[in-house]
């Protein structure tokens, strides 16, 4: 490897001079923010029946065999969600216009991020840190699509199965969802989900500075699938579709993880390996 390769920016910043560019980095981040959030705001309900369709789509298909929950179809109103304070609807469309400016601007923020730290790095670690700034969003973007088009509507149906009939001497069980509760359950799943698509990153990170090696992850693969187990059943609801939908990708991230860190060692190897045939040299 060429001294090249191993040198750092030569323009040395004192502690000062880093603070100032921490400073304008962060108010980058936080101008794109505050934009993207009134863009957000514009759009708010539009991005909230986003967030709602699944469930919208499951009631107007149950239309028909609702009418069953009630003794006079006709004089009950049609599907619909409540809110009991004032403020609810306004604050929520304030997250969500901040759920979804923070996550557009993410791009944004690991720019931001990859231009403060990387004239402190050597081209190698530059080389290895840049594949992760880009496969972190994009592994939260595939978690949360998996919530979305698969975990919510089975989590809806199965909750929907506990609305029962009324009939003469007994009380119809429906659900009247709240605005403000399902922005916070829904948010919660895709969090949760996108956090664990990070697994990759984290391993072959963890492997890259000597935490984690992909023999050890291979002797606990049988604890992992427990664990992943456990974990999907904290984080999903409690029907089985659920939990599987969720287990079984994250243990496919796992066996993604054995072998990015199997990768990571090779390369290692083989640098190593480099530099001792370079100190024999000389």
């Amino acid at each position: 490897m060429s001294a090249g390769d191993e040198a750092v920016d030569n323009n040395k910043m004192p502690l000062l001079d880093h603070l100032i560019e921490l400073r304008q980095r962060l108010l980058y981040s936080v101008i794109g923010l505050v934009l993207a959030f009134i863009v957000c705001f514009f759009f708010a309900q539009e991005l909230y029946n986003f967030l709602v369709q699944p469930l919208a789509n499951i009631l107007l298909d149950q239309g028909g065999e609702a009418s069953e929950l009630y003794m006079d179809r006709e004089n009950q109103p049609p599907p619909r969600m409540i809110f009991t304070d004032l403020t609810e609807v306004f604050f929520t469309y304030i997250k969500v216009a901040f759920f979804f400016a923070a996550f557009i601007m993410c791009p944004l923020f690991l720019t931001q991020l990859w231009l403060f730290i990387a004239p402190g790095l050597y081209r190698n670690e530059k080389n290895a840190l840049a594949p992760f700034l880009v496969a972190s969003p994009l592994l939260f973007l595939l978690g949360a699509s998996l919530v979305y088009f698969i975990i919510l509507p089975f989590a809806w149906d199965f909750f929907l199965q506990f609305q029962t009939p009324g009939g003469e001497d007994t009380l119809a069980i429906q659900l009247e969802a709240k605005v403000a509760e399902y922005l916070s359950l829904t948010m919660k799943l895709i969090f949760a989900f996108g956090l664990c698509f990070q697994l990759p990153v984290i391993m072959t990170l963890l492997a890259r500075v000597g935490l984690a090696s992909s023999q050890g992850m291979r002797e606990k693969r049988k604890y992992a699938i427990v664990g992943v187990f456990v974990v999907a059943a904290i984080f999903t609801p409690p029907d089985p579709l659920s939990q599987i939908s969720l287990a079984l990708p994250i243990i496919a991230l796992y066996e993604i993880s054995i072998h990015m860190a199997k990768l990571v060692e090779k390369k290692r190897a083989e640098r190593e390996a480099e530099l001792d045939r370079e100190a024999g040299v000389d």
